[in-house]
């Protein structure tokens, strides 16, 4: 188990969420078929995630009991960064990629200005356990996305409205926190200077 970091009262977790993962400690549907959740991962009481990662999305979580922080880091007015791998079906054109760049309007609203780049190869991911269903006909493309906001599945309705639906998404970053050094289903401690910079970012005294 990972060893804990003598930083605060509080605790301040990151975690790669595997695929298939409910974004939760527990599972509230009646489905027959139990299904997995941070129970299964993390044995750490008391900390929730600061923000979600669907069901069928991968990736970085932040984790933590101290409710000012989470208040902050969920208010939209902070804009933290928020990184994506994403893999689309087909290849972005330049029309689409100004358009995600430039906001997209989703239903009753438009998104933020977001950082979009098309990735020169695939990135150092480990395979998806499904993998997803390839179509040997239709070609894929990997973007980096990053945005300052995180409405309900977001990203995939921003490539969907550009004609370029979404088939895998991991979170890579949330804002400096990162993804490096841990495996799907690994956790890790925030240490204390990842934690500093984020207090900052949230305007918190550390």
């Amino acid at each position: 188990m990972p060893r804990r970091s003598l930083q605060s009262s509080h605790r301040y977790l990151l975690f790669y969420k595997p695929y298939d993962v409910l974004c939760q400690f527990t599972d509230d549907s009646p489905s027959a078929a139990p299904r997995r959740t941070l129970k299964d991962y993390i044995p750490v009481p008391d900390v929730y995630a600061v923000g979600r990662l669907d069901q069928d999305s991968e990736g970085l979580l932040l984790l933590t009991d101290d409710g000012v922080l989470q208040h902050r880091l969920s208010d939209r007015q902070f804009q933290h960064p928020r990184t994506y791998w994403v893999q689309v079906e087909r290849i972005p054109d330049d029309s689409a990629l100004k358009h995600l760049r430039q906001g997209v309007t989703i239903q009753d609203y438009r998104t933020r200005p977001a950082i979009v780049q098309v990735l020169s190869q695939e990135p150092p991911l480990p395979p998806r356990d499904p993998p997803i269903r390839f179509r040997k006909s239709v070609p894929t493309a990997w973007l980096e996305m990053t945005l300052t906001e995180g409405r309900n599945r977001q990203v995939r309705r921003m490539t969907a409205a550009v004609g370029f639906p979404t088939l895998r998404l991991v979170r890579v970053n949330i804002a400096h926190l990162s993804l490096v050094g841990l495996k799907p289903g690994q956790w890790r401690d925030v240490q204390p200077e990842e934690l500093r910079q984020l207090k900052t970012l949230c305007q918190l005294r550390r």
